[in-house]
């Protein structure tokens, strides 16, 4: 009995390690990162490339807006990839930028 039980758990925890793996954001395509240009880009635009940002808030006075995907792996490296993006008063894209825990092909 108590043989079949660790046979259990050790085709479980083989299991886990092949497909155990978690993510937290939202999944948004960043190649369409070169498409947003200071001082033209909407928020209307940014929301229809990206969607809705995961996260949204104010800083030193600006909106801004956060696109995050990360993936977390028990085997392999864990990923992730943030787009910030703050707006002008007007709502037009002020600042952009891409981090990405993998090797752009750029």
């Amino acid at each position: 009995m108590h043989m079949k039980r660790f046979l259990f758990i050790g085709i479980l925890l083989a299991i886990l390690a092949v497909t155990g793996c978690g993510t937290s954001g939202k999944e948004f395509n960043e190649v369409l990162y070169d498409s947003i240009e200071n001082g033209h880009t909407t928020k209307e635009e940014m929301e229809s490339m990206f969607g809705q940002p995961f996260k949204k808030g104010v800083q030193n006075g600006k909106e801004i807006w956060v696109y995050e995907h990360n993936k977390y792996r028990l085997i392999g490296q864990d990923t992730s990839k943030d787009l910030v993006v703050t707006f002008d008063r007007s709502g037009v894209v002020e600042t952009h930028q891409f981090m990405s825990s993998q090797a752009t092909s750029q």
